[in-house]
């Protein structure tokens, strides 16, 4: 073998041995609700996917159940690099835009359909790069469901709220809600919620039948009202420097792996609404309480004037959007 050929075989091997012992790029993935719940799910199918797509190249760890930061320190450990993929509520990003409090206006989608046709259209993908300048970037939503009211007492009509605590997210339009009823909005982190409601710090609360349900706060709670009054989904968010620093290659894989598990997590979420919802019925802790055309009219009436005080940091436009969504 000549020189040049030897130094080139000796370069190539040094190349594969050093490629082959390099630390993996490690992904910490946080969110803090249960393995079992539709985010869970998607974020283990993540990990599935993404080591399969680059074995010792990529590491993906899940941290579930706020094992590693709750729901108020999340974000700013994203920022410092500190976790590198999580998925909070919508309702967590108004400090870093306006514009996706349109997730949380009072009865604008008409069921979780709606939600899904409207972040797969253009406004809400764009939504998706609406944080960029903040250094967070959008990789998709995920839904968890409709959210239901719940309380220790029924919530026929807006009145029977009226002096009660409800734990909200932190999040303005949330608060006007429940302010618009009369009711009194306390803003705790989710893993505090249970003991919350059952030591009485707080006396009702908003979820989906998933979180009802893996958190059981059906049974630390009398009644739950199936009002579908609004949305509880999130953003799988990163760091915008850190995705943007990955090379290529492993971008483009990483984006595909979240694409499907996205698509993975979506398709449980609408499978098991009906099932979360029948195992709080099975276990016949709460007592779960349609609610008529009329009574959720009442509620539709009350909270109406939360979407006019937004209207002008969301944009009309937005909602607009939103609201077409609706129309199939």
């Amino acid at each position: 073998m000549s020189l040049p050929l030897r130094f080139l075989a000796i370069a190539a091997a040094f190349l594969i041995a050093h490629t082959a012992s390099a630390a993996p790029i490690v992904i910490k993935y946080s969110h803090v609700v249960a393995d079992q719940s539709p985010k869970g799910q998607a974020a283990l199918k993540f990990k599935e996917l993404a080591e399969k797509k680059f074995p010792g190249v990529v590491e993906v760890q899940v941290f579930p159940n706020s094992q590693l930061y709750g729901d108020g320190k999340e974000m700013e450990a994203l920022l410092l690099g500190d976790v590198q993929i999580i998925a909070p509520s919508l309702a967590k990003f108004g400090k870093y835009t306006k514009k996706l409090q349109v997730f949380d206006l009072p009865f604008l989608f008409d069921n979780i359909q709606a939600v899904d046709r409207f972040q797969d259209g253009p406004v809400g993908q764009a939504l998706l790069n609406s944080m960029t300048d903040k250094g967070i970037k959008g990789l998709g939503y995920l839904h968890n469901g409709m959210k239901q009211l719940s309380a220790n007492k029924p919530l026929r009509t807006p009145a029977d709220a009226k002096g009660l605590k409800f734990r909200i997210q932190s999040s303005d339009v949330l608060e006007a809600q429940f302010k618009a009823v009369g009711a009194n909005p306390q803003k705790l982190a989710f893993a505090e919620v249970y003991q919350a409601l059952q030591s009485g710090v707080v006396d009702g609360t908003e979820n989906p039948w998933s979180n009802i349900y893996t958190k059981k706060f059906h049974e630390v709670q009398k009644y739950i009202m199936e009002s579908d009054h609004g949305v509880l989904d999130y953003m799988v968010v990163t760091n915008a420097g850190w995705w943007n620093g990955l090379p290529p290659n492993i971008r483009k894989g990483l984006n595909e792996a979240m694409v499907e598990s996205i698509k993975y997590g979506n398709k449980i979420a609408f499978d098991e609404d009906a099932n979360f919802r029948q195992k709080v019925i099975d276990d016949k802790k709460a007592e779960v309480l349609p609610m008529t055309r009329a009574e959720l009219n009442q509620w539709r009436k009350a909270m109406a004037p939360v979407w006019r005080q937004f209207e002008p940091e969301i944009g009309r436009d937005v909602i607009n959007a939103a609201l077409k969504a609706n129309e199939r």
